[in-house]
């Protein structure tokens, strides 16, 4: 719930403006002020009667001055408030102004703080990155054991283009001896044939001349008969 006050917050500094000017204090009771210039007019219609009142108007002056002393005493109380207050505030707007500055300074290290903190982002990768690359070559062989290999590995392929080579010279011979080899056997296989012909021709002439004795043979013997 809200609270509720008798009076607003422009009420209330009306209100203390008002008791500081007349030294009231409290709502209840004549101010100070007005108990002033009572016995100041007091004092005063005393002095203007034409009557011989010498004592009462000394009665009424020390009064008078008594409560200007009664008056005086807050509004020095109050002067030194104001002064303190004074002081105070000027020491808050220094304050202030140190705080405002202590945060732009505040702010500026932030800005540097993550400028910093960027580059340390960006130089930890790169150390990160050296270091695995680090490992990589540490994981490597050494550089003798790599030459060695190379000379090795250049040394087996010399051996295998020479093997090629003997192995095509080798493949070409073996061509020309294999295209020799089916000349050879076409030659052989014709002058087969070519024989084979020549007995068959030679069987057939027997056979021919067997016949033809046979018939012969015949011939006579029927003659004979007769």
């Amino acid at each position: 719930m809200s609270a509720h006050y008798a009076f607003g917050p422009q009420e209330d500094d009306a209100i203390i403006k008002h008791r500081l000017l007349t030294r009231t204090t409290t709502t209840r009771g004549e101010p100070p002020l007005k108990k002033l210039q009572k016995k100041f007019m007091s004092f005063a219609t005393e002095i203007e009667k034409d009557t011989d009142n010498i004592s009462d108007c000394e009665r009424l002056y020390k009064a008078f001055l008594q409560e200007i002393n009664t008056f005086e005493l807050p509004l020095l109380k109050s002067k030194a408030v104001v002064d303190a207050n004074i002081r105070e505030k000027d020491s808050f707007n220094e304050l202030q102004v140190e705080i405002e500055r202590q945060i732009l300074q505040a702010q500026t290290d932030i800005e540097d703080l993550k400028k910093q903190l960027e580059q340390s982002k960006i130089e930890r990768q790169h150390k990160e990155e050296c270091e695995t690359i680090r490992k990589l070559i540490y994981l490597q062989p050494p550089r003798s054991e790599t030459e060695k290999l190379i000379s090795d590995l250049e040394k087996e392929i010399t051996d295998l283009e020479a093997e090629n080579v003997a192995c095509v010279r080798t493949l070409e011979l073996r061509k020309k001896q294999f295209a020799l080899l089916l000349h050879v056997v076409e030659e052989l296989q014709i002058s087969i044939e070519d024989e084979q012909k020549s007995i068959a021709d030679e069987l057939r002439a027997i056979a021919e001349e067997k016949m033809r004795i046979e018939e012969s043979g015949s011939a006579s013997d029927a003659m004979a008969v007769d």
